[in-house]
Formats: structure tokens, sequence, C-alpha cells
């Protein structure tokens, strides 16, 4: 079935290089596709395109398609085309006229606009609620080892001294940030183009409010030629967001493969977290952690892989936007499997406490004996060539005391204010609108 089918069969080659691989993708939007159906039908029903005992009828059998999509229950037939056709073939064949009218006043282009907002609107929450939970572990890691000092580094040479607290607590801050820029994305996402039809609007008089408001939206895209254009432009916006949260993961994950090499020696993994060697019977491999990376780059790439798919596209729609689908869908998945399995790791690693009694870390101490020089009257440039001289002539002894003391410190880490940032931005994202809705959309009793 082709819901734009005018009696003429396709090529069979055509038709399967494309649609590709547009079915497998499209059961991810289905509950997405079902949601905007219960909602443009209740509009249909006010202007008059619907009668209310076809609108009873079809909420009944759409709310059962989504439990049945909800239960793992649900197909898109071999030979149907999308989504779309899916659903209104199986209201037809219950339904029979009523199921015909569904698609008065939409296209399949604003469908799939709308489904694919939805599930990223979705799909956000998830990555949000597990990147908190990843937040927490390393708060309450960088609170646990915020004595335990390690040497810090610039060119990858000894350079200041630094602590598991400072360590743990950067990369909870950074999510912050990453935070911060998936609440602009979702925001971007968060606006309904359902009523922009083909990109062109229609003649019908459609309440394109209501459905903003049944759904859950935060706003319109207004203007129906520039709802269509959001088609990869949402994408892309996300992406980068997505992407934001991996770099933050690749990089504690390089750190992590650094740190437990025999050379560093500051973290190490238990014997079931790590993997093996089929020759070397001494190794312990952070393969966990390896991986992690490579996903994590994996996923920094799909924004570049969105904007070579679209950049050089008018405005209007393309077919070329079906691809995007292919990678934009599993990079959830793929991003919160990398989520799980870091909380997990992270909460399982053990610190050595002990790495700043070896002698190699002695000269980390320079600037807080310069600074202790200074602090008796000693000029900073005067002090520096002092403890400069001390280092290289080898009478380099320093206290090894450490008293720092600002915000953002080894003496005070901040984490009760990051914490507060945190709990800040995820309230922004006002995640219960949209539930609220969308609950009522699914149980709300529309007969008076």
């Amino acid at each position: 079935m082709k819901l734009w089918d005018k009696g003429t069969e396709i090529n069979k080659l055509i038709e399967t290089f494309t649609v590709g691989r547009d079915t497998e993708m499209d059961l991810f939007l289905a509950e997405f596709d079902v949601l905007g159906s219960l909602a443009h039908i209740r509009m249909l029903e006010t202007i008059g395109l619907l009668s209310t005992p076809e609108l009873l009828l079809l909420t009944e059998e759409l709310r059962a398609i989504y439990s049945k999509i909800k239960e793992n229950d649900f197909v898109i037939e071999e030979g149907i085309e999308d989504i779309h056709s899916q659903i209104e073939l199986m209201l037809t064949r219950k339904l029979g006229e009523a199921g015909k009218k569904i698609h008065s006043g939409r296209s399949r282009n604003d469908q799939v606009l709308l489904d694919l907002k939805l599930f990223t609107r979705s799909e956000i929450k998830s990555v949000v609620g597990q990147t908190f939970e990843l937040f927490k572990i390393l708060v309450s890691q960088s609170d646990k080892f915020q004595k335990v000092l390690m040497p810090g580094y610039t060119h990858l040479q000894v350079a200041m001294p630094s602590s598991f607290g400072l360590w743990f607590g950067a990369y909870a801050e950074s999510l912050t940030d990453d935070l911060i820029l998936l609440q602009a994305a979702y925001r971007i996402a968060d606006q309904n183009p359902l009523g922009s039809a083909a990109g062109y609007g229609s003649s019908f008089p459609l309440n394109r409010q209501m459905t903003t408001d049944l759904l859950g939206f935060e706003c319109l895209n207004y203007n129906v030629v520039y709802a269509q254009m959001g088609r990869g432009k949402v994408e892309k916006t996300v992406a980068f967001a997505l992407a934001s949260i991996a770099a933050t993961l690749s990089k504690l994950a390089y750190d992590v493969c650094l740190f437990m090499s025999q050379n560093f020696n500051f973290v190490t993994l238990p014997g079931e977290l790590t993997t093996g060697s089929s020759i070397m019977p001494h190794k312990k491999n952070p393969d966990v952690f390896e991986l992690l990376r490579s996903h994590c780059n994996r996923i920094q790439s799909l924004p570049n892989q969105i904007l070579v798919m679209t950049n050089n596209l008018p405005s209007g729609y393309f077919r070329d936007l079906q691809l995007i689908k292919e990678v934009f869908i599993p990079a959830f998945e793929e991003l919160k499997s990398c989520l799980t399995i870091a909380a997990f790791a992270i909460t399982n690693i053990k610190v050595n406490d002990k790495i700043m009694e070896d002698s190699r870390y002695e000269n980390i101490y320079s600037v807080e004996q310069v600074n202790k020089l200074v602090l008796a009257g000693t000029p900073f440039r005067e002090a520096y060539l002092q403890v400069g001289v001390s280092i290289n002539e080898g009478n380099f002894h320093p206290q090894k005391i450490i008293n720092h003391t600002h915000e953002g410190s080894i003496g005070n880490l901040c984490l009760p204010q990051i914490a507060e940032k945190m709990e800040g931005i995820i309230h922004g994202f006002n995640f219960n609108r949209a539930e609220e809705a969308i609950h009522k959309l699914i149980s709300e009793n529309l007969q008076h």
C-alpha cells in the first residue's frame, strides 16, 4: 500500500532502492505517529471534517494500536511503504470510510516531521535522565576522593597538584554545559510542524494551535515553509548536542585509559571489568573505556554526516532527507548505552591514594614554593627565579602542603553549587508539559 498510489506499478528495483531502511527506522516512530494522529483527528472534528462518532471510533482504534506498539506487538507489513501507510491501512480495515478520512489536511511530509520531533523530544528526556545519573556518580566520587592528590599535567608534563576530587568534578561540571546545549536543541525540536502539510499549508481551516496544545509543544513552527525547512536542521542541531555529551565521555574514557597504564598507575578497575590477552598472561586491558571512547567519537561525527546530507538542498522537501533517519535515530541508543556503561564503570573505579609519595612528583610543588616566598615579601619574578635555580641544581625539597581555598580549587570544590546548577538546567527542560499532554491524549474520555 502506498498513500500516493495512482494505479501505476513502480519498478521493483526502484522501489527497493527508494524505500531502503525506511520501514525499519519507522518502527522507532510508530508510537509517535499514533500520537500525532490522535491530536490531528481531534482537530479535524472541530472544523467539521470528522463527525463526533467517527472521532470516537478512530480514537478508540488508534489507542488500541498504541497499546500494541507499546507491547511490541506491532509490525509494518510486507509491501507497506511506511508507518503512516500501515496505520492508515489498519484503521481502514477496521473502520472503513472513517479510516480513509484521517489524512485530510496533512501530508506525509508534516507527519514525518512531527513523528521525528516527538521521537526526539522523548529520547532527549531519556538522555537527560541518564546524563543526570552519571553526573550524580561523578559528584559522589568527587566528594569521596576530594582529599586524594594526583598530578596535574600541561603538555603531558607534570605541572601542578590536582586531586581526584577535581578530576571527577571537572567531568560532572562538563555535563552541565552539555545539557545547556541539549536544552537549546530540545526547544528547537519542541515546536509543532503539524499543519504545514507538504510545506505550503492547506486550504482547510486547520487549527494548528489546538494540535500544538494537545501534543504539549512549547509553540508552533508558524511559517509552513520554515516548518519543512526544519527537516534536517532539527536533527543536525540535536546531533551537535549529543556530540557534546559524547565528547565529555570520550575525554573521560581517554583519561582512564591513560591513567590505568602502569606508567601512570593512578586508577585501576576490578578484574571483572577488564579483559586479557591471548598471549600475555599479565594483561588487564581497559577495553570498556576504549570502546566507550570509540563509540563516542563516532557519535561526534554525526553532525557532520547530517550536514553533508543537507548542506546543498534548497527549500522544500527532497527524498535525501529520508537517509538522515538511518544515522540519527540509532544515535540515541548508542549514546544511552555509553552513558549506562560509563556510570557503571566509574562507580567501580579504584583510585591510587599513594601517587604523590613518588619522588618523581616533587617538582609539582614548585608553584606552591614560589607563592610561599611571595607571601613572605619576595617579588613574584624573583621568587620564580630562586625556585627555578634550586630545581636545576637538584636542591629543591619542598614542603608537600597544599592550601587552595578559592572557588573550584582543590580545597573548595563547589560541589553543592555545581549540583544546584545542574538541577536548574534539568528543571528548565519542562518535561512535565509534554508528559501531561500525552497522558491526556492517550487516556482522556472524549464522550460527554
